[in-house]
């Protein structure tokens, strides 16, 4: 079942995470994205960059049970989000400030995530119709950056992605991210490689564990 745009929009802000599955073997996303729902993520994103991407997505997407979003990422163009949004993404996220993906989230009625580094990048993402922007790379910031955007900014919905790792999400929930983007920090390689899905469903629920206590404001 895909969920409207304003469903999957309070599933992300109530959950406060999006896992960022970027793989290059295909063949391992369904066991992954299975791994990732046991552990209680209710987002997903695959990445254009995982082989069939756009088929995988055309075939997960229906057979997610209500409360589960799977989207789309690095979307880097009007035509791409179109062929994402017919497979079936609930929402859309881009690595970089397109307004062409935001138009077409827009025309189609599909949240859109565009990818951010500066105060103004942001500002005009949203003022462009930008849901949720994606600070990126998040790597070189930290939590304080959010709050001097929110400064001045303070009815801007941001998710810092790229640096969030098991040990820093909820640092960026309390410095005012509404979810935090998350992928290799998430997927541990070796236990990709034997396909050992229990650490990731076991790192998936202490992340989910984490940022709930912070979004109730508990350390």
């Amino acid at each position: 079942m895909i969920p409207t745009a304003q469903e999957t929009l309070a599933l992300v802000e109530r959950t406060g995470v999006v896992a960022i599955i970027r793989l290059k073997d295909g063949s391992l996303v369904r066991g992954l994205v299975d791994a990732l729902l046991e552990g209680g993520v209710r987002a997903l994103e695959i990445t254009m960059t995982v082989p069939g991407a756009v088929d995988l997505i055309r075939g997960i997407a229906p057979s997610l049970p209500a409360g589960f979003s799977l989207g789309a990422g690095t979307v880097l163009d009007g035509t791409t989000a179109s062929r994402v949004i017919d497979a079936g993404a609930a929402f859309v996220v881009t690595p970089i400030l397109q307004r062409d993906v935001i138009r077409v989230c827009g025309e189609r009625q599909v949240p859109v995530m565009p990818g951010c580094f500066t105060p103004t990048e942001i500002f005009e993402a949203a003022a462009a119709g930008a849901d949720i922007v994606k600070v990126f790379p998040a790597t070189s910031l930290g939590p304080g950056y959010l709050k001097d955007v929110h400064g001045p900014l303070p009815h801007l919905k941001l998710m810092p992605t790229g640096g969030v790792s098991l040990d820093n999400a909820a640092e960026w929930i309390r410095g005012g991210a509404v979810a935090v983007g998350i992928g290799s920090a998430l997927l541990d390689p070796a236990a990709l490689a034997a396909k050992n899905f229990a650490v990731i469903r076991d790192a998936a629920a202490k992340l989910i564990h984490d940022v709930a206590r912070a979004k109730e404001g508990r350390s």
